[in-house]
């Protein structure tokens, strides 16, 4: 008798379960206007379904939870923008955040050249070279300006758009610096040959040091952007080796951007810097130093003197 009052309890708290969860699957309401529901980089599962129920998308936010983990769709939730509407079954709205976002978030690291931005962007928003060569078109120009940041774009948007987008925000970001065309070119240096926040402002007044005591620069980054105008630029926009290893013969490249054998800073930006970089720029630290190099664990060493300098090579490089 027990048995069977016990058995008749699961049966009727399953009836129960299965009832309360069919009551919460269906749509909200027959209101059939679109919505953008937005699903941030690593917002997990959990907060995307009390985001859904919030935004008056879904009936119950733990039944969102329970049907997507017990059908192996939690790992498969895209992140953009996406259009949903009330009128959309807990099913179809599942189904729609797994086909992929009416828009897209790219994000564009520090210290790219304007022509792998713009390959980033193409195979991110599943372009073609066309839409590269508009990007390159539209930034002519503007190396440097590009700031790098993460962007949520629209998988229609055009090149001209991006570049605008890009362009307004570094204005946005370096408005209070009021920075100057030879700081930007500095600070896009900083960001090819530094590697933390700490060593920017160092660097950035070695080099000034460099300057001022009328000696080339010699940085490396710079012949770099040299040698892969030529090998790269020339021929085709898509390169996969826009900062080659160098050789000791690409150092007598002639071009304004080889700083062993032209003094001063090249005439434009050979990449585009983030806000550390630009504030270093902005803001050298006055040192004694004229020499830096890192060792093989990104490790740097400064050095006032040649020969400290070649002291530094032979015990931390060689």
């Amino acid at each position: 008798m027990k048995f069977l009052l016990f058995l008749s309890l699961i049966l009727i708290s399953f009836g129960l379960g299965g009832f309360w969860f069919y009551q919460n699957i269906g749509p909200v309401s027959a209101n059939k206007n679109f919505q953008d529901f937005l699903v941030t980089k690593g917002q997990s599962a959990a907060s995307v379904a009390t985001k859904l129920q919030n935004a008056g998308l879904i009936k119950n936010a733990l039944v969102f939870r329970i049907y997507i983990r017990a059908t192996g769709q939690a790992s498969k939730l895209q992140t953009g923008e996406f259009r949903l509407t009330p009128s959309m079954s807990l099913f179809q709205i599942v189904d729609q955040l797994q086909k992929g976002p009416v828009e897209i978030w790219v994000t564009i690291p520090e210290g790219l050249r304007r022509e792998e931005i713009a390959q980033k962007f193409a195979t991110a928003l599943e372009k073609d070279q066309k839409f590269v060569a508009e990007f390159l078109e539209n930034s002519k120009g503007e190396e440097g300006y590009l700031f790098p940041d993460t962007y949520l774009f629209p998988k229609d948007v055009t090149a001209s758009a991006i570049v605008k987008k890009m362009l307004a925000n570094f204005d946005a970001k370096t408005d209070q610096l009021k920075l100057t065309k030879d700081q930007i070119i500095l600070a896009s240096i900083l960001e090819r040959e530094t590697k933390t926040d700490t060593e920017r402002p160092i660097v950035a007044g070695i080099l000034m040091n460099r300057i001022e005591a009328g000696m080339p620069l010699q940085v490396d980054a710079s012949v770099q952007y040299a040698v892969a105008n030529v090998k790269c630029q020339m021929s085709n926009v898509k390169c996969s080796e826009w900062w080659p290893t160098l050789l000791r013969e690409d150092l007598k490249i002639d071009s304004k951007f080889n700083t062993y054998k032209f003094q001063g800073l090249p005439p434009s930006p050979i990449s585009n810097p983030g806000i550390s970089s630009i504030t270093a720029a902005a803001n050298p630290s006055k040192n004694d130093y004229f020499y830096y190099i890192h060792d093989t664990r990104g490790q740097i060493y400064y050095a006032k003197t040649l020969d400290e300098h070649n002291n530094n090579v032979a015990k931390y490089l060689r």
